[in-house]
């Protein structure tokens, strides 16, 4: 006989379940991401086989989930150590098997997708939440996804490995989660992106190894003593390591000479227009336009259209760049604080304040929180005076 799954009783004593694993010694971030685990793993066995006590099997089973995630992190964080704080420069001849455990995460019988997520989980160390985010999709949809795939892989045999292609995927995303989110992986990015580089021919390869080192380059520069944020026309640019933007733009060079363009030698050719303008002001934003054209074209991405709405603002004019912007879905992450950006340059302080203001609100992180909120007291500082 089948049973239904009671809803109501499972919200009802998910805050209950978390507070037991705190108490236990979980962290609450942790603790969260294994209750919800659980949580899905009881959609999917309660209606079959309904426990006599849900709290304890939701407990048993979220301590499970927490204790599979903590053995993760630490085998996550003891790679991480054998890492130097900042990339080595040229090829790399050395490897180890994180970069095999992300060939096999993304394995054949899993769509692109479930893989990514799959690996950035079980191998990257990144929080349900985090991947979610990545993948503009709710937490709840991601954590269903990612135990998918897990019972997909437990009944297969992990002797196939997954194409380059996802691979790449999930690195770029491990990347941006190190360059900008919770968790320090940029370095270890680099690196296994060095090795993939050394044994796969492959100008997407190359792409994303550049990339990645004209992104890390400007990293000095992204934040003010005081840890806010500072942005790309505002920063320091004789702090920006040249050496790893020369590398850069040597290996973007040579992956676009073999004329099969994409995704990322694109983003790599707008990261190196960045990096060789001596000046934000100097910027050469018509081709920065150009390529953002060629991405849209390549991956129809509403990030990538995002992006390019500035791009168009800059090169054209702010209400360019709001044309642009209308066609972007209001959902796409930073729409509202590009909005505030350009309705400033056009001379809106009052409408750009409050979407400042607005922007803060939805930020992921403290540190782009508070500087839309410092964006916003500006301009109403402005507007009083």
């Amino acid at each position: 006989m089948t049973h239904q799954v009671d809803e109501v009783l499972l919200r009802g004593l998910t805050p209950a379940v978390i507070g037991i694993l705190v108490r236990r010694g979980a962290d609450f971030a942790t603790a969260e991401d294994a209750v919800q685990e659980a949580l899905v793993e009881a959609w999917r066995t309660w209606p079959d086989d309904p426990p006599r006590d849900p709290k304890a099997w939701l407990v048993t089973v979220a301590w499970r989930r927490f204790l599979d995630a903590s053995r993760s992190e630490v085998a996550r964080r003891r790679r991480e150590e054998r890492v130097e704080e900042e990339p080595t420069p040229g090829p790399t001849h050395e490897l180890d098997d994180t970069l095999q455990l992300y060939f096999l995460c993304a394995h054949p019988s899993l769509t692109p997708s479930s893989a990514v997520a799959l690996t950035l989980r079980a191998v990257g160390g990144l929080t349900t939440r985090q991947v979610a985010q990545a993948y503009l999709v709710p937490e709840a949809t991601m954590a269903q996804r990612i135990s998918r795939a897990k019972r997909t892989v437990a009944a297969v045999r992990l002797d196939e490995p997954g194409d380059v292609a996802t691979v790449l995927r999930v690195l770029y995303l491990v990347f941006n989660e190190g360059y900008s989110g919770d968790v320090d992986l940029a370095v270890e990015a680099i690196r296994l992106t060095r090795q993939l580089a050394a044994i796969v021919e492959h100008p997407e390869v190359s792409g994303l190894l550049a990339l990645m080192l004209l992104h890390h380059a400007r990293r000095p520069a992204r934040t003010a003593p005081d840890g806010s944020l500072v942005p790309l026309a505002e920063q320091d640019r004789s702090r920006w390591d040249t050496a790893a933007i020369a590398e850069g733009i040597t290996i973007l060079q040579a992956a676009l000479a073999r004329n099969r363009l994409g995704e990322f030698q694109a983003q790599a050719a707008i990261a190196a227009l960045h990096a060789d303008a001596p000046a934000a002001e100097e910027t050469d934003w018509v081709q920065v336009v150009e390529w953002y054209d060629e991405l849209v074209r390549l991956t129809d991405s509403p990030v990538v259209r995002l992006n390019r709405a500035v791009a168009v603002g800059e090169a054209d004019g702010p209400r360019a760049g709001l044309a642009a912007l209308a066609g972007v879905g209001t959902e796409v992450p930073r729409h509202t604080a590009v909005a505030a950006y350009l309705h400033e340059r056009d001379g809106d302080l009052a409408l750009a304040a409050r979407l400042y203001a607005d922007a803060a609100l939805h930020a992921h992180d403290l540190a782009e929180r508070d500087h839309l909120t410092r964006q916003a007291a500006r301009l109403n500082a402005r507007l009083r005076g």
